[in-house]
């Protein structure tokens, strides 16, 4: 069992994280394993148990190995945007929530995507991406800085 102290989440939270990235509390990614999607290559839903706390953002490991390797380098397996949709972060400019099982890894970086009612903006992604991806992080860049 892992105890997170409050206190210390408190206290190592940045407050432009807390403010900008799409979270649940402090979790981020609906509890999904972030580096799952770099090493098995689909979306595993995390444990509890297995919790680390990155400047403020808890995430949830599904084993110990994936556990350790984020320790190594956080940054690489963060999501994109904070973990909003990728394409309306380009398209619209907007943060929209997402479905963590609908995501793209390209060139070593992690994209997620709104995917309901019929609409999943993978695809729409998919046909612009080059575009949709320079403006997405020109977005990006202008809320979280």
């Amino acid at each position: 069992m892992v105890v997170i102290s409050l206190s210390t989440l408190a206290q190592t939270q940045d407050p432009l994280r807390k403010k900008h990235f799409n979270l649940e509390g402090n979790l981020a990614i609906d509890g999904y394993d972030p580096v799952a999607y770099f090493v098995q290559g689909k979306a595993i839903k995390g444990k509890k148990e297995m919790a680390v706390i990155h400047e403020g953002v808890l995430y949830y490991f599904s084993s110990v190995a994936n556990k350790e390797e984020f320790k190594k380098n956080p940054g690489k397996y963060e999501p994109q945007y904070g973990g909003w949709c990728a394409y309306a972060m380009g398209a619209e400019n907007e943060k929209v929530k997402v479905d963590p099982k609908t995501f793209k890894v390209v060139d070593g970086k992690l994209y997620l995507f709104y995917n309901k009612f019929f609409n999943n903006t993978l695809t729409e992604w998919n046909k612009y991406e080059s575009n949709l991806k320079s403006k997405a992080n020109k977005n990006w860049s202008a809320i979280y800085h």
